[in-house]
């Protein structure tokens, strides 16, 4: 497995896990997981070289965490595992965005212990909170890396306004978003501002919450209950629209013998040595087909055919509902 820089002192695998569909979230995201499968394919990826692991205390809620936690159990050396706080859980669900110092400590000394580790080696603010001010929650989380709680800083979802009033505070590891071939808003202003600041990326959802893998041809195909089922993108109105760009994908992943999920990733793999894309996966025949990106070298030709195909702004459909929408890029 190849290494990417995300920040002076945090070097990862070029590709890393998204642990989200794994537990704790069941079939109203991307269908039931199972439990040992899915430490198998965290357990399968360590031995492909995989370090970098994310993982969130909302997912679940709290499931998750547990779950990465069994599965990095005497495996610990040398993974770089990253979590993310910023709601307040009660009862069992989300109850709005809490990024108070209060919780801040109190959401990092809760997924120390799920995790069973001593030390976060990347720490989120999931969303920006907009009722405390960012460079309150950032000395907060600052104080953490100074106790030796936490060691690396990163935010996400985050706007280029609030990065540059985080890193005032504090040095910025990495900005989590979602970046894709079908979501390229980033390019304009965000993408640009980290990397004048220093701040290596991480894209979630790299392959369009799975429509890039051209496995999905109808919404019939996806499970009773499914979310995917409300997002905008896959809607009946959006859906054959936004089916062009996977047969581009399709026409290229043909031409190289790989999976259509490994040409979406070797695209944004192309987008610069700081991207470090997390797919997610709960199994390990998914999990080893997306690794293999790492070695897909697309030509200038076959970046320009997917750039044409799947231009920013070209998506139909916004790519969260209203509500979801209003906590991005804040």
């Amino acid at each position: 497995m190849k290494q990417r820089t995300l920040s002076d002192d945090l070097t990862v695998s070029a590709l890393g896990l998204g642990c989200m569909p794994m537990a704790g979230v069941g079939k109203n995201m991307y269908g039931a997981a199972n439990a040992d499968e899915s430490i198998a394919t965290i357990h399968r990826a360590i031995d492909l070289g995989v370090t970098f692991f994310d993982t969130a205390e909302i997912y679940g809620p709290h499931a998750n965490e547990e779950l990465v936690g069994r599965a990095i159990r005497g495996k610990r050396d040398g993974l770089v595992i990253a979590t993310k706080f910023g709601f307040r859980i009660e009862d069992g669900a989300a109850r709005g965005t809490d990024s108070s110092p209060a919780n801040v400590r109190a959401a990092c000394e809760g997924s120390l212990k799920r995790l069973g580790i001593e030390t976060i080696d990347l720490f989120y603010q999931h969303r920006v909170d907009p009722k405390v001010p960012i460079e309150e929650t950032v000395g907060a989380m600052a104080d953490l890396v100074k106790e030796g709680k936490v060691r690396h800083l990163g935010l996400s979802e985050a706007g280029a306004a609030t990065l540059r009033k985080a890193a005032a505070v504090h040095p910025i590891a990495a900005l989590q978003s979602e970046y894709s071939l079908w979501e390229r808003d980033i390019e304009e202003e965000i993408l640009p501002t980290c990397r004048e600041l220093g701040i290596g990326f991480v894209p979630y959802s790299p392959l369009g919450r799975g429509f890039l893998t051209g496995q999905i041809t109808s919404r019939s195909d996806l499970p009773e209950g499914d979310y995917r089922l409300n997002d905008p993108r896959y809607s009946e109105e959006n859906f054959a629209k936004n089916m062009g760009v996977v047969g581009v994908v399709k026409g290229i992943a043909d031409a190289y013998g790989v999976s259509p999920a490994q040409i979406a990733l070797a695209w944004l793999l192309a987008q610069g040595s700081d991207v470090v894309p997390i797919p997610g996966s709960k199994r390990r025949a998914t999990l080893e087909d997306s690794m293999a990106a790492v070695d897909v070298a697309l030509s200038a030709d076959d970046l320009a055919k997917l750039d044409a195909a799947a231009p920013r702004g070209g998506t139909a459909g916004p790519r969260y509902r209203e509500q979801m929408m209003a906590m991005v890029r804040l």
